[in-house]
Order: structure tokens, then sequence, then C-alpha cells
């Protein structure tokens, strides 16, 4: 199956910020520009208004009442303007726009002016009113002005709109480059930083990608200290946790394959050599004794792959171990009713103390059965007293619950003791019994630990014998 093109990647993480981070500064140019032409639309219309108004003020100071002519010979009535053909064509100029006035009396009657420049319509209240007009297929901008006074006239003024056009238009231009200049500088700025924030995450990529894959150790301290922000650092740390818990998990994968293969090559040899013996002899009875011991061999290898294997769930459960609130002396009942045919079978006194009160502690159910089968299994088989009992104890010791096994065996001394709580340790009586592998106690300390709690093996005080405390935290305390 061929392999994807690479153009199907994802694109890399500066890239998708600077793409970002460059449309958003483009979305911020548009948006500015717009508010720019805006808000200069409004401001030149205003000044340019203003003047418009302005001159049509001062039009209408040149209005006069009395005679029937005006002295340029334009308009009747009551109403006249003092302009001359020249300031006439004054009033009109200007250097880029065309200009129009009409002066209409209060009949609405034609006074001076441009013909057909009609007036506009003026609010109630109002003195004057700006519109849009349309003239010689130009678009013109017209101010209407009452003017109160006996009698009362109306003047009417008009300019195309180029200049305030080509005003507005250079006013986007010279800020539309500005903000492009300005967001140009700032968008260099923020990929300059972009870039540089993220080196640290390229250097532990990198660190990453060239390391061997049973190269397990922490990454180097200047690629985490020294990076900008903390986001890396802690991927940093992350990282480091990772590699540690991994580097755990082969390690206690290495090791139970090792104490497997350590542990299982004697019971295997034996049972080869007992097959082979068995092969060569042409008596049934002692293929039958061949073969009971193949079988107790059998059944011993496989007892400590059990161990192996449980010890090795118990150090992956550190990982994660939900513990719950649970009846702990309910929960040792049960174990001690399943164990009572093997202690009756062996002759064993097996008892307990108390179990009648309702103890609640934190913990995992399966680790509780995990230990006190390990503690149980080591007092039948080597708690031999005269007669055997063991005894199981149940106790609250301030913010701590004591789990006890008691046995009037031989016991250990203190010394031992502390040997036993180690892997593959035995004691005089297990290696002259050729039974287990050393690993029971520790099993049990591991489970112990994982729950909060604690291991600790102490001499009989009332004769010979060994007890086993396991102390675990109470609920609620």
């Amino acid at each position: 199956m061929p392999l994807a093109p690479h153009s199907h990647r994802p694109p890399a993480l500066r890239q998708r910020i600077g793409r970002r981070v460059l449309l958003s500064l483009l979305l911020i140019w548009g948006l500015g520009s717009a508010v720019v032409l805006g808000v200069g639309n409004h401001f030149v219309a205003q000044a340019f208004d203003r003047a418009l108004l302005d001159d049509a003020h001062a039009l209408a100071a040149l209005v006069h009442g009395g005679g029937h002519n005006d002295r340029s010979g334009q308009g009747a009535g009551t109403l006249r303007i003092d302009l001359t053909p020249r300031e006439v064509d004054l009033l009109r100029f200007d250097q880029s726009e065309t200009v129009w006035f009409a002066v209409y009396g209060p009949d609405g009657s034609f006074i001076a002016g441009d013909h057909g420049l009609a007036a506009g319509t003026v609010a109630p209240g109002s003195t004057h009113a700006f519109s849009q007009l349309a003239r010689e297929g130009l678009e013109l901008r017209r101010v209407t002005l009452l003017t109160q006074g006996t009698p009362s006239f109306t003047v009417v003024m008009a300019q195309t709109t180029a200049e305030r056009t080509h005003l507005l238009r250079r006013l986007l231009v010279y800020s539309g480059l500005a903000q492009l200049w300005l967001l140009v500088v700032l968008g260099s700025w923020l990929l300059r930083g972009i870039e540089r924030d993220l080196r640290p995450l390229t250097a532990l990529q990198d660190a990453v990608d060239q390391r061997d894959a049973a190269d397990l150790q922490p990454l180097p301290q200047a690629l985490t200290q020294q990076a900008g922000s903390s986001d890396v650092q802690r991927l940093g740390v992350a990282l480091d946790g990772l590699l540690a818990r991994v580097q755990h998990s082969l390690h206690a994968q290495r090791e139970f394959a090792g104490n497997v293969a350590h542990e299982l090559r004697t019971p295997l040899a034996g049972i080869r050599a007992q097959a082979s013996h068995a092969l060569a002899q042409d008596d049934p009875a002692v293929w039958r004794s061949e073969l009971q011991g193949i079988t107790e061999a059998e059944q011993r290898a496989s007892r400590t792959v059990d161990q192996l294997l449980a010890l090795a769930r118990a150090a992956e459960g550190g990982i994660a171990l939900a513990l719950q609130t649970m009846e702990l002396n309910t929960l040792v009942r049960d174990v001690l009713l399943r164990l009572l045919p093997r202690a009756d079978s062996l002759g064993v006194d097996l008892g307990a103390e108390g179990l009648d009160q309702t103890v609640q502690v934190r913990a995992d159910a399966a680790l509780i059965e995990g230990i006190l089968n390990n503690l149980l299994d080591n007092a039948l088989r080597y708690g031999h007293g005269s007669p055997p009992r063991i005894t199981v104890a149940l106790q609250v010791r301030g913010g701590h619950t004591v789990l006890s096994v008691a046995d009037n065996g031989p016991g250990v001394d203190a010394a031992l003791a502390q040997r036993l709580l180690q892997r593959w340790a035995q004691g005089d009586q297990g290696v002259r019994l050729g039974q287990g592998a050393g690993l029971g106690l520790s099993i049990v300390a591991r489970y112990a630990q994982l729950m909060g709690g604690g291991l600790e093996l102490a001499p009989a005080q009332d004769g010979p014998g060994l007890v086993a405390s396991v102390w675990l935290p109470t609920a609620g305390e």
C-alpha cells in the first residue's frame, strides 16, 4: 500500500499561527479602513456643508428689500441683490467645483440666480436643510436657507461634490497606507516572536527525534529550563515523566523475564531429568513415582509464575490504582472461610480475632485478598507448631487498621525478618523444604505500599512464632 503523499500532512504549528496572525491583521486593516472612511466622510461632509452654508448666509446678506429691479437686471418685486455681473462670476467661481445659486421670494417667485435650481424641503422649526441633487448629469450638494424678514426669502446654493470625493479618497489612501505600514511592521514583529517562542519546542522535538529507542534518560535540563514559555517547560516535564514511566515499565518487564528464566530453570531441569529417568525404566511403580515428582515440580513452577505475575502487576498498578471504601472485617472473613478446608486437611487451628466489629478502610479488594492469601499460605507451609495454630487479628490503632497473621512456628530473628521482605529471600526452613521462591512477602509489601500502608515482621510475643502485620489507612481518618 503506497504511503500518503507529504502534501496531505497538516501544516506546521508556526505556519498555522502565522496564518491566523496575518489574517487577523488583514481583517483589522480592513475594518480600520472602513472606520476611517466612515469617520472621514462624516467630518469632510460637515466641513464642506458648513462652507456651503456660510456662502448661503453671505449671499442672503446681499439681498435687500424695495425697488423693482436689481443692479444686475435680474429679479423683480420688493427684493433685490446688490451684485454686479462681475461679483456674480466671483460668487460662482471655485477652483475645483461648479457653483449654482438662486433666490426665491416669499411666494416662491424667482428673484435671481439660476433658473431651475429648485429649493429643498426645510423641516418645521429649522432655518436650513442639506440635500442631494442631480443637475446636468452631475451630483450636487444643495443647501436651502430660509431667511426671516420683511419680506422673507429663500436662498438656495448648490455645488458639485468632486472635491469632497477627491479629499475623501486621499484620506482613505494615506490612512490606509499608514495602517498597512504599521501592520507590516507589527506582523513582522509578531512572526519573529512566534518563531522565537517556538524555537524551544523545535529543539525539544529534535532532541526526541534523535534519540535511540533504548535511551530513556531524562531530557537535558537546558531544553526545558531555558524555554521562554511555561507550556514548553510543562511539556518537557511531562515527557520526562513519560520516559520515567516507560523506563520503569521496561525495567519491570526485564526483571520479570529474568526472574521467570531464573526460577523456571531448576524445575524444568528437574522435570526433564525425571522424565528421562522414567523413560529409561520399565517398572510402572517408577513411572508413577517420577510422574508424581513431575506433577509437584510443575505445581511449584506454576506457583512461581503466578507470584511473578502478581508482583509485576503490583509494580505496574502503582501508576493508577482506584481505592474504595470497604469493610475489611467482611472481606477477611470470606477469605478465611475459603482457606478453612485446607487448614483442616493440614491439621492447623485457623482462628480469627476482631472480626465482630465493622472496620472500614480505603483499599482494593483484589490486593487485600492477595495479601491474605500470601500471608496465610506462608503460615500454613512454614508455621508448624505443636499443635500448629494460626490466628488472624484485626485491630484499629490510631488512624490505621492493622491486619496481622500470627503462627506458632519457629519464627525468625529481626535481621532475617528484614531480609525476607526482599525478593528471592528465603529462610532456612524455606530452603530446606524446597517450597516457594521468596516472593510472597515482597508481593505483600508491594500491595500494602500501593494502598498507602506497609508490612512489618516481628516475633510472636507469647511464645515462638512469627507475626506478619499489615497496616492500612482507616477510612475517614
